[in-house]
């Protein structure tokens, strides 16, 4: 292979930085600007990257580069799956998720057959325009923060609802093999090995969660780079174990994440390997705009406008009909109808394993791929905008056929105010949070052990501070008071500076005389001595707080 994989690692992130500051001063969405570098590089635009845009040259450096993130990709979306996500947001979830399925794969194989497109056809474009991207949202809403909002909980539950379904469609699609040469009792045979093989993987999977990753995960979880390692480790045991059984790579990265899912640290997992989601979404999407070929697809551009305006209304339509008749208030359907106005990064891997099959050809595939481009683009803003969007078309008096409640539903995020947070579940972290839940207050452990924060009577909360997210999921901005514990220095003073600039009262330990400097200089309220017995300090730490009013 004449082209490095590090070659067009390089290129892709060079060029997607420079484009990333262009398109922040635009306020253009991240994934926009990803797909357009990715068009700017391939035969489209620079043709930097020429020798692996075609598909025919599968062991070219981008290829493999893609391969990896879709696996990736589908490793963290299966980490988004937690059964309790799903039966918090309950009965609409299901009906919403499984509901828009039906219509939209209805719907979109009859306006496909009318198009001209013939039945095999039909059946992977109707496919491809079913599911909406769980990634795509998800990064969507955390940029605006409003995945814990009422409407972000009910889309990710829908989004994993179908996720659901989605490897369902995706092992039926592996036990084809080749039908252009197979007998019925051939496919019967080779669909039913994908089902038996997939179902072994699942229950694997969740015996795995249950009984055998719990203590070892939980081990880990005191070492970020282990947790990350072991978690990677897992995902691509499962990978090679659904290609000794004939299945995509795909549905065993997705498994590894649901098994994953399901354990007490993977909320922290999921921020470590935050960062690494991010790199692969860009990856991913800067490969897809690499790999168009317009040429193929041209003959259906009027076919790619119906398809990406059938998906832009038509799905958030069949969505507000449904969640409306749920008892959700107008706007609260219509901000959950917003974020289906695109199709999934799974349309993709359709559509690949379409064309390897022989099922559809190169045109099909880019006709997929330029509905992609198109929906995901117009979605993002749409998404971004949802608040202003909703008000234009409330003003229209365009929802008012839907009939949907005027009331506005409270939200029930779980908020911390006036709470105590005391990080580093040592004895004297212990001690404290003990004490302080004992007179009253209300007090959030912090800890990166999930076995530290066994048994304590306050609220946990399994992270490491020194994460941005944790300390915002701590709600430290609203807390009446920080505690360290912890015996690192840059831990401590990290922890000091953001109390500082959130006007929240610290107590640090200062187990060291050359600390205590920063700390003070920090304005750090209360040091505690690490000449006192743990038990003392701790009596004392609390006492003085309480004396002293914080």
């Amino acid at each position: 292979m004449n082209d490095s994989i590090l070659t067009h690692t390089g290129i892709m992130i060079v060029v997607a930085t420079g484009m990333m500051l262009l398109a922040r001063c635009l306020r253009i969405p991240g994934i926009v600007t990803y797909i357009i570098t990715g068009l700017l590089l391939g035969p489209v635009g620079l043709n930097l990257l020429a020798p692996v845009a075609g598909h025919g040259n599968s062991y070219s450096g981008v290829a493999v580069i893609a391969e990896m993130g879709i696996v990736l990709l589908l490793f963290l979306v299966g980490l988004e799956l937690s059964l309790d996500k799903i039966r918090a947001v309950g009965k609409v979830a299901v009906a919403a998720g499984i509901g828009q399925v039906i219509f939209t794969a209805a719907i979109g194989f009859v306006l496909t057959l009318l198009l001209g497109f013939n039945t095999m056809e039909a059946v992977f474009l109707a496919t491809a325009l079913t599911f909406s991207s769980t990634v795509v949202v998800v990064k969507l809403l955390d940029q605006k923060k409003h995945l814990h909002k009422l409407y972000g909980r009910i889309a990710v539950g829908i989004f994993l609802v179908q996720d659901l379904v989605v490897v369902v469609v995706l092992t039926f699609l592996t036990g084809l093999g080749d039908p252009q040469s197979a007998t019925f009792s051939s496919l019967a045979g080779g669909i039913g090995r994908s089902f038996l093989g997939m179902g072994i993987m699942l229950i694997f999977a969740l015996f795995a969660s249950r009984y055998l990753l719990a203590r070892p995960m939980a081990w880990a979880a005191s070492s970020a780079e282990t947790t990350v390692i072991w978690s990677l480790t897992w995902c691509f045991a499962f990978v090679v174990a659904s290609e000794k059984l004939s299945l995509s790579p795909e549905i065993g990265a997705f498994l590894a994440g649901l098994s994953l899912a399901q354990l007490a640290i993977a909320h922290d997992l999921r921020r470590r390997l935050h960062p690494l989601m991010n790199f692969f979404i860009a990856i991913f999407f800067i490969s897809l705009g690499a790999q168009m070929e317009l040429e193929a697809a041209t003959a259906y551009w009027p076919a790619a406008i119906i398809f990406s305006l059938f998906v832009l209304i038509g799905n958030p339509f069949i969505f507000m009909v449904i969640i409306a008749r749920g008892g959700y208030s107008e706007r609260t359907s219509f901000m959950t109808s917003v974020t289906v106005a695109q199709i999934s990064e799974f349309s993709f891997i359709f559509a690949a394993v379409g064309l390897s099959a022989g099922l559809i050809d190169e045109a099909i595939l880019s006709l997929i791929t330029v509905i992609g481009l198109i929906t995901i683009a117009v979605s993002a803003y749409m998404i971004l905008y949802s608040e202003r969007l909703y008000e234009w078309v409330r003003r229209w008096g365009w929802l008012r056929p839907f009939r949907a409640a005027q009331y506005e539903e409270p939200e029930t995020t779980n908020t911390l105010q006036g709470h105590i947070i005391v990080l580093g579940m040592n004895a004297m972290g212990r001690r404290i949070a003990t004490l302080l839940h004992e007179q009253g207050e209300i007090v959030l452990a912090v800890d990166s052990d999930v076995h530290k924060l066994a048994r304590l009577p306050c609220l946990t909360l399994v992270g490491n501070m020194d994460y941005p997210a944790v300390a915002e999921e701590a709600f430290l901005s609203q807390a009446k008071l920080a505690v360290s514990t912890l015996h690192i220095e840059d831990s401590n003073n990290l922890l000091a500076y953001r109390c500082r600039q959130a006007g929240v009262p610290a107590a640090i330990h200062a187990f060291d005389e050359s600390v205590i400097a920063d700390l003070e200089q920090l304005g750090v309220a209360y040091l505690i001595d690490p000449k006192k017995s743990w038990v003392k300090e701790a009596e004392a730490v609390v006492a003085s707080l309480r004396r002293e009013g914080l």
